[in-house]
């Protein structure tokens, strides 16, 4: 069946309070969807951020950001007064997120949330404490106790804590009592009011796209509570960490720093914390894009102490051995693997095995000295094809800062003379593959200034937001007479 779908994240959502939400706005997005006959609405994680405000490195890989709760929503049940939130500084751009203020005035207008929920409980919220007591337990401490440090990593706390000694745990349960009853609130607040947005998406046919990082964050719940799932050292520091080669985009590598998965011991365990972290991400998701998907082929391996990851070396993944695992538990898994980049043949050969459908970019595709893969004459139905993703530029972006000679390629190739982003959009929508998902900035018409990430930077990214105003017919009119065209049309 052919379909087609929008990339948006929460947090590039309109609003009044800094930040997309879970609010009425998410909920007019979905309309938005509805009306141009889309199936999918594709996000970013929606995990906790953690340093530079990245969606892909988090502190919990299981929890929700606390920055997507609706504040109205939370006025309107009683948890807060209208002069507790509406006349704070949420910033002065309503284009872009302040992440140092919405950290500091979230907590704030939380703390006094904190104050009326637990003045009388809601009755579901022992219910979600006692069924995600594996996850929750675990990451509200975490958090409490980072704070009592001062937000420093868990790799600079105490010796006894940062290794989970009894006594120290129990020391800093009954010392942080409070703040772990914050944050167990927080993500019960969070699930409630994601479910509730979700359920109103499905109910409308329109189905959720989530995005899952390969590997997670080593200041993170996850390494601190389960650290035998990673390769750390005694004193759980990393032995090695992930990254990417020097290639043409980057002549030192990629150092991401994330640790490295201990595959030999999750075979052992039966891949239970995969199995976990997928089961978990189906109740939340309709499909699961896994980000650099090769990793489970072969993977990359940094020492800890490196500065580049110039000298690192590459290791064999647990390949379909994991996928099998996961089939035989969870059945089939609506799986998008991102497999851009140099793939080789044995990570060719998983792919097709798993018959997990890859990625194809149109922006990849306009290299004018050779033949790629990503031009739309060469793709196979088994694959979701992207006008750009998270790490691109625009489509106008592109057009501007990208070789003359590639440009041109593009402009013959898509027989476009003007609007270049709705020309790779209709190729995209034309195209064989199975679906399309379309980048809302590209839809919009914007350049390099709604740019959502630049790899391998920190500072600026993941900033941009929509305007309440670009909700309007004429969008949504060109995106459903497109999508009727090329029958990528919503079956209701």
């Amino acid at each position: 069946m052919r379909t087609s779908g929008v990339l948006l994240h929460i947090s590039s959502l309109p609003g009044d309070f800094g930040i997309g939400t879970f609010g009425e706005n998410a909920y007019s997005f979905v309309d938005f969807l509805y009306e141009s006959g889309q199936t999918y609405w594709q996000l970013l994680p929606l995990c906790p951020t953690s340093y530079g405000d990245s969606p892909y490195q988090s502190f919990s890989t299981f929890a929700g950001n606390p920055y997507f709760i609706d504040l109205e929503t939370l006025e309107k049940q009683g948890l807060l007064k209208a002069d507790e939130y509406k006349d704070v500084n949420w910033g002065n751009n309503p284009e872009s997120v302040d992440y140092g203020l919405i950290y500091v005035e979230r907590h704030k207008v939380f703390k006094k949330v904190q104050k009326h929920f637990f003045e009388k409980t809601p009755k579901k919220y022992n219910d979600f404490c006692e069924k995600n007591a594996f996850w929750l337990d675990d990451f509200s401490l975490f958090m409490a106790i980072k704070d009592s440090f001062d937000g420093k990593s868990f790799l600079e706390w105490d010796y006894d804590i940062r290794l989970r000694e009894k006594s120290a745990l129990k020391k800093y349960r009954e010392k942080c009592k409070e703040r772990i009853d914050y944050y167990k609130m927080l993500q019960f607040l969070f699930f409630e009011q994601w479910n509730a947005l979700k359920s109103y998406a499905n109910e409308k046919g329109i189905k959720i796209i989530g995005d899952l990082p390969i590997y997670v964050a080593l200041d993170s719940a996850d390494v601190w509570s389960s650290p035998k799932q990673f390769m750390l050292d005694e004193d759980l520091n990393p032995i090695e960490v992930a990254g990417c080669p020097p290639d043409a985009f980057s002549k030192d590598g990629q150092l991401w720093g994330n640790p490295l998965y201990n595959w030999e011991f999750m075979k052992k365990d039966g891949y239970s914390w995969w199995i976990n972290r997928l089961f978990e991400c189906l109740k939340i998701y309709d499909v699961i894009r896994i980000d650099h998907f090769r990793g489970f082929d072969s993977y990359y391996c940094i020492k800890a102490d490196s500065k580049t990851a110039k000298n690192g070396v590459w290791r064999k993944g647990p390949g379909m051995d994991l996928f099998k695992d996961i089939k035989s538990k969870l059945g089939k898994v609506p799986i998008i693997a991102e497999d851009l980049g140099f793939l080789t043949l044995s990570v060719r050969r998983l792919l097709k095995q798993s018959k997990f459908p890859g990625m194809k970019v149109l922006q990849f595709a306009f290299d004018s000295r050779e033949e790629s893969d990503y031009l739309p004459h060469n793709y196979t139905q088994n694959c979701v094809v992207y006008t750009g993703t998270h790490d691109n530029d625009t489509i106008l972006g592109w057009q501007k800062t990208s070789k003359r000679a590639d440009v041109s390629f593009a402009k013959r190739y898509l027989n476009c003379k003007r609007d270049l982003n709705w020309g790779m959009i209709s190729a995209a929508l034309a195209s064989v593959g199975d679906t399309a998902i379309i980048t809302m900035q590209d839809i919009l018409g914007l350049g390099s200034e709604a740019r959502m990430n630049i790899p391998s930077t920190v500072g600026e990214n993941w900033k941009w937001r929509i305007l309440k105003k670009d909700f309007k017919a004429e969008n949504f009119e060109k995106l459903l007479y497109y999508t009727k065209l090329y029958s990528r049309m919503r079956k209701d």
